[in-house]
């Protein structure tokens, strides 16, 4: 079992708490903490799917853990017992043990025997890579894409640029990583290669975990960074390839998120 000594994480709590009454039961919920609706802790109801019902708390669980990792909430080099967080989220340690795994097969976390997961502590040089595979990959498909599709289905793509420049105002970092994440896999949806998004779409997500010795992202860098978002909506109508081809190229390289 994981030991209390590990990090209690201050993680994100997305989920709405419990209704006065609605268990009936005398669990008390910590200070502060927020739980899982009933249903999804497990108490069943005549149309229930249990497996189904496993696997919707296994995914929220595991949204939150990848929004704490993004904002630094999960911190790298710390290591976190499943039963601590599944306190913090309500629920049994399982499903968040069954979240962790599926992070150590995307290489957010490693596991650390008789005490739970550690955040991996990543180098500037991984950082590094991951834009340079990203760049691969996407640089030659965008050029593409941006000789053949209209300015009319680029410009569809323009209220995700604005969901990104709307997060990036308020600084907040867990939103902006989504909603820019969700622009790029609308843009290289395009190409109607669907393993493309989805490897695209995980590098996407490694680059955003932040590193051991990286200072905090600032506003000012979300802003700039949710800037290029529409400059490239712009070069990909006008079929500007140097620009876009530039554009990407950079973003990749001193993206915030």
């Amino acid at each position: 079992m994981e030991q209390g000594r590990a990090r209690d994480a201050a993680v994100p709590r997305p989920y709405a708490p419990e209704a006065s009454g609605a268990s009936g039961t005398s669990e008390a919920a910590a200070p502060g903490s927020r739980r899982l609706p009933e249903q999804a802790r497990g108490e069943r109801t005549h149309s229930d799917q249990p497996t189904v019902r496993r696997h919707s708390v296994r995914g929220q669980i595991l949204d939150a853990l990848r929004t704490a990792l993004v904002s630094g909430e999960l911190a790298p080099g710390e290591v976190y017992s499943a039963p601590v967080l599944g306190e913090r989220f309500g629920v049994s340690a399982t499903p968040v043990r069954e979240a962790m795994q599926r992070l150590v097969l995307e290489g957010a976390v490693e596991v650390v025997l008789n005490r739970g997961f550690r955040v991996i502590e990543r180098s500037a040089r991984e950082l590094a890579e991951l834009a340079e595979v990203r760049s691969l990959l996407e640089v030659p498909v965008m050029l593409r894409l941006a000789r053949t599709v209209s300015a009319e289905q680029w410009a569809e793509l323009a209220p995700l640029a604005e969901a990104t420049g709307a997060a990036a105002a308020v600084g907040d970092r867990a939103a902006y990583a989504e909603s820019d994440r969700a622009f790029h896999r609308a843009l290289l949806a395009l190409s109607g290669n669907r393993q493309l998004v989805m490897v695209a779409d995980d590098l996407h997500r490694r680059s955003q975990w932040p590193l051991v010795s990286a200072p905090a992202v600032r506003r000012a860098d979300l802003v700039a960074d949710a800037a290029e978002h529409s400059a490239l909506l712009d070069a990909l109508m006008a079929r500007d390839l140097p620009v876009v081809q530039s554009l990407i190229r950079e973003h990749f390289t001193g993206s915030a998120g």
